[in-house]
């Protein structure tokens, strides 16, 4: 449904895939760019739940879907046979989160066991990490140190980031972080990510306000050092968060942790901008207050830095944000289409 292309990619294509969480939002993007590429020999696992996310899966073409929970014995008893590529999407990426104990199972405990079989198999292994897992940015964006020590002196601000962290961490203190490609995806955006309620981007929550009452809504500044609608993120469109991802996954000299995104930081206000103007309407936005409950977790300012992603050799250039919120709003949202419709 949209004019803009997925980004050239190397000709190194993986033969058969696995890819956990593939009817999620990152992960049935990264299934419908495989299909671009040619790939079909994939096997999705997701837990489809009561939400509509099996409407990303519809015009993906794969050879099989497994339950998350009905993948390990069969995959480790050889039953699924065999694969060159895990995509280990598959998390509970919401980032108010408040069972620990689930997260640690769902998010870190499941990451170990997938890795150890993949590399005791040995089986290119990548999986997401998150740019929460630097915490309010303090100590800076960087992810050339993958050290422990390095790694130590982060301090996520939300029981989803530290679930990641602590994957980072043992996979660092493992002495494994280098064998394996771990993702810290910042703020991405773009179609099928309609299933995810209240972690939804604000472009999909945005379109819907509009389409409502031609307004947004966007949360005051609680910091005098920004004003409201200029906090500021790193956004980035789906189409090249895959690219990235897929490029890593078939370079097979990089390893260890790679920020994914622009590299460019933006208001709420610019990003607010370019969807009403994608929609042909002028700006109306409201300040509304932040909840008590997120304020002390709330990042003013995430900017990733990507000079290690692109000293892998990826050259694509990152699409410009008004451009990408276009394709997403004309492209997608309007008609409410999914990525291969």
């Amino acid at each position: 449904m949209s004019s803009l292309p997925l980004p050239a990619l190397p000709p190194r294509l993986p033969s058969r895939v696995l890819v956990t969480g593939g009817a999620g939002f990152i992960g049935s993007a990264l299934v419908w760019a495989l299909n671009q590429l040619g790939v079909e020999r994939i096997v999705v696992t997701d837990r489809l739940g009561r939400d509509e996310k099996w409407r990303n899966l519809v015009p993906l073409r794969f050879e099989d879907y497994l339950e998350a929970d009905d993948l390990m014995a069969p995959l480790t008893s050889g039953a699924l046979g065999h694969f060159d590529l895990v995509l280990h999407l598959g998390a509970c990426s919401a980032t108010t989160e408040l069972d620990a104990t689930y997260l640690a199972q769902n998010n870190f405990a499941y990451t170990k066991h997938l890795a150890h079989w993949a590399l005791g198999h040995e089986v290119r292994f990548v999986y997401a990490s998150s740019a929460a897992t630097y915490g309010d940015g303090a100590l800076g964006m960087d992810d050339r140190d993958n050290s422990t020590a390095g790694l130590s002196r982060l301090r996520p601000l939300n029981a989803y980031g530290y679930s990641k962290h602590l994957f980072d961490q043992y996979a660092a203190g493992m002495g494994v972080l280098p064998n394996v490609v771990g993702l810290k995806y910042f703020n991405v955006y773009g179609p099928n990510e309609a299933h995810k309620a209240d972690m939804r981007s604000l472009v999909h929550k945005a379109f819907g306000q509009i389409e409502e009452t031609g307004r947004v809504k966007l949360f005051k500044s609680h910091r005098p050092d920004f004003r409201d609608g200029e906090q500021r993120r790193d956004f980035l469109y789906i189409k090249d968060a895959i690219a990235m991802t897929l490029h890593l996954a078939m370079s097979p000299e990089a390893g260890g942790l790679y920020n994914i995104g622009s590299g460019e930081a933006h208001t709420w206000l610019e990003l607010t901008g370019a969807l009403f103007t994608a929609l042909g309407k002028a700006p109306v936005i409201d300040f509304i207050e932040m909840p008590e409950s997120i304020r002390a977790k709330y990042q003013y300012h995430t900017q990733a830095e990507i000079a290690k992603l692109r000293a892998t050799g990826y050259t694509a250039a990152v699409t410009p944000l008004a451009d990408a919120v276009r394709d997403y709003v004309q492209g997608y949202l309007v008609g409410d289409h999914r990525l291969g419709d």
